[in-house]
C-alpha cells in the first residue's frame, strides 16, 4: 500500500476537529498527524510536522487562516493548503489564491467531496467548490454580455503557453513544469513571462481565474 496522505487539521472549534479526525480514522488513504486551534499554532505545527495537506479554517482567533496560509506557503511551498471553511465568498477565495492555497471547500461539503479535494491537493491540482465555480462562470458571462470581456483577449496564447498556464494554475512550480514537459526551467520562465505580458495578469489568482474561464482547468463536474 502506498503511503497515506498526511493531514494537519486547523480549526478553532474542538468539535469540528474531532469530527474531521473521526472521519479520517477509518481511512486507509489518509491520516491526521496533528491539529491546531489558531493561526500561530497552525504555522508552527505545519513547519514541524511537514504534513502533505493542511485543512485550514479561515476564521481563526488570532492570526487569520489566510495569513497562516501565507506564512506556511512562504516557509515551505511543498506543504499544500486546502481551505475548509464556512466562508462562501469569492473575495476570500481570490485572497487565498494570491498566497497559493491549492483549493477551497465549504464545510457543508460531503465527505466524498472533501476526500476528492484532498486527493487533488495532494496531487498539487487546484480544486474549487461548485459555488465558487458558479461565481466565476456568472462573472464571466456578465462581462461577456456587457462587452467588458473580449474573447480575442484569450486568443493570443500559443498551445505551449496554454499548456504551461494550465500547470501554473494547478499549482506546479517552474521546475515541476519543466520536468513534466521535458524542457528547461529557463524555457518555462520565458514562457511564463510571455503569458504575463500577453494577458497582463500578474498574480496566481488572476491566472487561475483566466484558466477557469478559458477552459484550461476543470472546476468539477458538479458545477452547473
Amino acid at each position: 500500500m502506498s503511503e497515506r496522505i498526511r493531514l494537519l487539521l486547523v480549526d478553532d472549534h474542538e468539535m469540528v476537529r474531532a469530527g474531521l479526525r473521526a472521519l479520517f480514522e477509518g481511512s486507509d488513504e489518509m491520516e491526521v498527524v496533528g491539529e491546531a486551534a489558531d493561526g500561530e499554532e497552525a504555522v508552527r505545527a505545519a513547519l514541524r510536522l511537514k504534513p502533505d495537506v493542511v485543512l485550514m479554517d479561515l476564521a481563526l482567533r488570532d492570526v487569520s487562516g489566510i495569513e497562516a496560509t501565507r506564512r506556511i506557503r512562504e516557509a515551505d511551498p511543498s506543504i499544500e493548503v486546502l481551505a475548509v471553511t464556512a466562508q462562501d465568498s469569492p473575495e476570500y477565495f481570490f485572497e487565498l489564491m494570491k498566497y497559493e492555497a491549492v483549493g477551497y471547500v465549504l464545510k457543508e461539503a460531503t465527505p466524498s467531496e472533501l476526500f476528492t479535494a484532498i486527493r487533488a491537493a495532494h496531487r498539487r491540482e487546484a480544486y474549487f467548490y461548485p459555488s465558487i465555480a458558479r461565481y466565476l462562470l456568472n462573472d464571466y458571462l456578465h462581462r461577456v454580455r456587457s462587452g467588458r470581456e473580449e474573447q480575442a483577449h484569450y486568443d493570443g496564447l500559443t498551445q505551449r503557453e496554454r499548456e504551461i498556464l494550465r500547470l501554473i494554475a494547478n499549482g506546479y512550480s517552474n521546475r515541476e513544469i519543466a520536468e513534466q514537459l521535458v524542457i528547461s526551467v529557463n524555457t518555462v520562465e520565458a514562457h511564463r513571462g510571455h503569458i504575463i505580458q500577453k494577458l497582463n495578469l500578474h498574480t496566481r489568482a488572476e491566472l487561475v481565474r483566466y484558466a477557469i474561464r478559458s477552459g484550461l482547468i476543470e472546476v468539477g463536474d458538479r458545477a452547473p
